[in-house]
């Protein structure tokens, strides 16, 4: 997909042109309703959060220690249910950031905005409530 901005009398009218064969998008205003570096950024924040967050809770996941000597038994058993809710979280964290590296290279590939299952546009509101959304509500469904 590329960009050509059009425009007369101050308003600016952008015209997307669909690569993906024998169909043309005409999205008026496209930048206007979905300001992409905006998007851009905000996936960059919050990839940089779950990355702060993961290194901040890399102690919560190291193994746990079996010496009987040190710790008793039931501190052990708590220290093993916290290191697995510490996994199972990061286990989601890394999820997410697979999500959000996707969006960014559909960004950079300009297929950001369209859905990875029926090639369909993705509503913007969609967008702006999970940037790294890869799919349409009737596909998300």
């Amino acid at each position: 997909m590329f960009w050509r901005t059009m425009g007369g009398n101050g308003l600016d009218y952008s015209l997307a042109v669909d690569r993906r064969g024998d169909r043309e998008v005409i999205a008026m205003a496209k930048r206007k309703r979905l300001d992409l570096d905006a998007m851009k950024n905000r996936l960059e924040l919050e990839r940089a959060s779950l990355l702060d967050l993961s290194d901040s809770a890399a102690d919560e996941r190291r193994p746990v220690e079996l010496d009987q000597q040190s710790v008793g038994r039931l501190s052990r058993m708590d220290a093993m249910q916290v290191q697995a809710m510490a996994q199972a979280v990061e286990a989601r964290r890394r999820g997410r950031l697979q999500h959000i590296d996707a969006a960014l290279k559909r960004l950079e590939s300009d297929d950001y905005g369209y859905c990875v299952s029926c090639d369909e546009e993705i509503p913007t509101k969609r967008l702006e409530i999970d940037p790294a959304t890869d799919r349409c509500v009737d596909c998300a469904g």
